[in-house]
């Protein structure tokens, strides 16, 4: 206890990413329902453009001494500094936290090298021998065919409390490596609980289609998909704002995403409006307000299809097609490389009244089915943390 008070670390949350933001916003309503008096931590990282010091000051986050830099722990030297001056800086130790919560989003895997499992299984370790209470909120895993990678995981599986899966592709890898195991579960994103707010500036006569682009799908796909990426996304809005859908671009994510927006805006129209909205309940808000989605950031996806809004998609890992079989459309992950036929067709899909009446009804019947899965996930965790 810290202060006589439980204290949380959430960790991975980022505010650039806005999915990340939103997994962020939707655990710190959760906890805090549940505990109240609890006090909040999140580890600085090295670029504080993810994580910014002022932000986290606003949430009343205390940041963390814990630095883990090329195999070397480097916040373990802040426990030298007395107390007393650590709690002028609102600074805590790895051994204050009681309860850590990770919610990365996809961050272990070979997609994405070495480092995060390492840092995660070394991690894991110190918190079982300090009594920590260690919850992997639901989120995408593996490949593991890495052997570090793969011994890494085992070592997570071996310390964490409980590792939640949120798709049934990454509970196999983790099965693959770990086997069958009491602490490792399946279940959805968890930001389908939380609710979203409409700006009360929202031009919804000129912005009715929502397009959410994602420079994941250039910089994570092989050459002939990131090449094609870009030209698929103007032939795809184009359709729309020929068809009268009003189509507009709303950033999840930096410079990159945007570079790519005022590309498919220059190819167009300059009627399409670029939306860059900071708060991410906000963007949830724009998502549920608009007559359909079509995108590559996998929480804009998630806003989408949770609210029962229509919703087609690209992606550049397992996790988009397991959200799509999750909500019972899986037509609707479109392929770069599809024909102009084919894709028009699944996009009428979304314009034509009576297949898109279907298509909102079993979107809107298997959303219902998600959030309760999301509920009993978190009775399980604080079944875990009440232990």
């Amino acid at each position: 206890m810290y202060k006589g008070k439980i204290l949380i670390e959430v960790r991975k949350g980022g505010f650039i990413n806005k999915g990340a933001e939103l997994m962020l916003c939707a655990v710190l309503e959760k906890m805090k329902k549940e505990y109240p008096e609890a006090l909040f931590a999140m580890t600085p990282t090295v670029s504080e453009a993810s994580s910014p010091y002022l932000k986290r000051a606003k949430l009343g986050f205390y940041q963390k001494a814990h630095l883990w830099r090329k195999g070397i722990q480097l916040g373990m030297f802040a426990s030298l500094i007395p107390s007393k001056i650590r709690d002028m800086f609102g600074i805590v130790l790895n051994k204050e936290i009681d309860i850590v919560l990770d919610l990365a989003g996809f961050a272990y895997s070979d997609q994405w090298g070495a480092r995060s499992c390492e840092e995660l299984a070394n991690s894991c370790k110190r918190w079982k021998k300090n009594g920590t209470k260690v919850i992997i909120l639901p989120q995408a895993f593996g490949p593991f065919e890495s052997k570090h990678n793969n011994k890494a995981i085992q070592t997570v599986l071996n310390n964490a409390d409980k590792v939640f899966a949120r798709d049934k592709t990454s509970y196999k890898f983790l099965e693959d490596v770990v086997g069958d195991r009491k602490n490792l579960k399946i279940a959805p994103d968890f930001t389908n609980l939380i609710e979203g707010t409409l700006p009360e500036n929202h031009d919804y006569e000129t912005n009715q289609f929502c397009i959410v682009p994602n420079y994941r799908m250039v910089d994570k796909t092989d050459m002939q998909k990131s090449d094609a990426y870009l030209p698929f996304m103007i032939k795809v809005t184009r359709y729309a704002y020929e068809k009268g859908l009003r189509p507009f671009i709303l950033l999840h994510e930096g410079a990159n995403d945007l570079m790519l927006a005022e590309a498919i805006k220059s190819a167009i129209s300059p009627n399409i409006q670029i939306l860059k909205e900071s708060d991410p309940l906000k963007i949830k808000g724009i998502i549920g307000a608009s007559t359909g989605t079509i995108g590559s950031r996998f929480h804009g996806l998630v806003s989408a299809l949770s609210q029962g809004k229509p919703a087609l998609a690209t992606g550049w890992s397992h996790k988009y097609e397991m959200l799509f079989d999750d909500y019972g459309f899986p037509e609707g992950l479109l392929d770069v490389h599809m024909t102009d036929s084919e894709l028009y067709r699944i996009m009428d899909m979304l314009i034509d009244d009576s297949s898109r009446s279907k298509v909102t009804n079993t979107i809107k019947q298997n959303s219902l089915v998600l959030k309760k899965s999301t509920e009993l996930m978190w009775d399980d965790v604080m079944s875990v943390l009440r232990s």
